[in-house]
């Protein structure tokens, strides 16, 4: 199988995303050109570092690698560790015209990406994405960012990586639920604007879950192609990129509502976000009965969570969750923006959504708790 390649396209600052098996045994000869010193800087987290972290050392070839391990999952991204890992890079004397490696995923990704970008107001970094949604989604733009208690994504910069590297090879090692987490995102991307790519994925999601490269190739290329045409339309989110973010209003107040756990993780938000996103929109007469039957069809048979009813533990009541999705991030002038959709591959932006049908939704799904 044959390494591919999509651009994101942004002038000076253009960078590729290399797809393909084998990527992590030759970091060293992909990330060379960008090496003014042979000499680079690795965040990872314990999990990932387990499994990843020497291989990355013998990839690496002769350049020399220092590393830095952090606890593995969402409550990492917060200001504790990430006063770490800046302090640590200042510490290892990393400088401006060096690079810094974040290596995992997109809790690692979006820290070590936002350390890049304060430190020395600014230093290059590479990403290698370790699971799927990392590959497909949030190694991918420039968004970096970490978690308040007020809500998620609160604090960050916007910082593009100088290369992004990802090793199918890598997904191997994904326990199954971290992969369909991952999956969420993926079918987010057919969901917003490509129906025939949320078909490609009906016929062959399953293959993928199974471990088959070749679909897992295809599904991370066209999901980053799209991304990244997106990327080079509105880097800053000034407009269209905020299609992105379907399923994401009501996933992240989920997240929020079950403290960042293993109860909840991001991808599993984002696809039962997309189905409550699907049944507003068809509450309100936008869309057919037959989308939302259809999204979460398609999830259920991929074995994911699709309803409130499969979040373990309690959750807090609808003005709970209404307080918490309107901390969102895409919150404007007071006004919550949805991402809501006219079909499958038929996203749109609108803050115009009656609160009753939001409260009526939400209202309903706790009820089939």
């Amino acid at each position: 199988m044959n390494v591919q390649t999509v651009r994101v396209e942004l002038g000076a600052r253009a960078y590729e995303v290399r797809i393909g098996p084998g990527l992590l045994a030759r970091t060293g000869a992909e990330i060379a050109p960008l090496l003014k010193r042979p000499r680079v800087a690795v965040i990872t987290d314990e999990t990932v570092a387990a499994l990843h972290l020497e291989a990355l050392r013998d990839g690496l070839g002769n350049v020399a690698m220092t590393a830095l391990a952090l606890p593995a999952g969402e409550a990492t991204k917060g200001w504790p560790q990430f006063t770490r890992a800046v302090e640590w890079l200042l510490a290892e004397r990393i400088e401006r015209s060096d690079v810094v490696v974040a290596l995992g995923g997109g809790v690692i990704g979006d820290l070590a990406g936002f350390a890049a970008a304060v430190l020395r107001r600014g230093v290059r970094f590479v990403q290698i994405p370790t699971t799927l949604l990392a590959q497909v989604d949030s190694s991918v733009g420039g968004k970096t960012g970490i978690n308040s208690v007020h809500g998620k994504n609160l604090i960050g910069a916007f910082h593009q990586p100088s290369l992004v590297l990802a090793d199918i090879d890598l997904l191997s090692t994904l326990p199954a639920r971290g992969l369909l987490a991952g999956y969420g995102e993926v079918v987010k991307y057919g969901l917003l604007g490509d129906a025939g790519f949320f078909e490609w994925l009906e016929a062959h999601g399953p293959a993928l879950a199974k471990g088959g490269l070749a679909a897992r190739a295809e599904a991370v290329r066209r999901s980053v192609a799209m991304k990244a045409a997106i990327v080079a339309r509105d880097e800053t989110e000034e407009g269209e990129r905020a299609l992105l973010n379907l399923g994401h209003t009501f996933g992240h107040a989920l997240e929020s509502a079950t403290g960042y756990s293993a109860r909840l993780l991001h991808g599993e938000g984002v696809a039962i976000g997309c189905a409550l996103a699907f049944e507003l929109s068809q509450r309100l007469g936008l869309c057919s009965q037959e989308a939302p039957s259809r999204v979460r069809a398609h999830l259920r048979a991929m074995g994911m969570k699709v309803d409130l009813a499969d979040i373990a533990g309690d959750l807090p009541g609808v003005e709970a969750l209404l307080g918490l999705m309107a901390q969102d991030k895409k919150v404007q002038a007071g006004q919550l923006r949805f991402i809501l959709a006219r079909g499958i591959g038929q996203a749109f932006v609108t803050s115009d959504v009656p609160a009753d049908a939001l409260r009526g939704l939400l209202a309903d799904a706790l009820a089939a708790r």
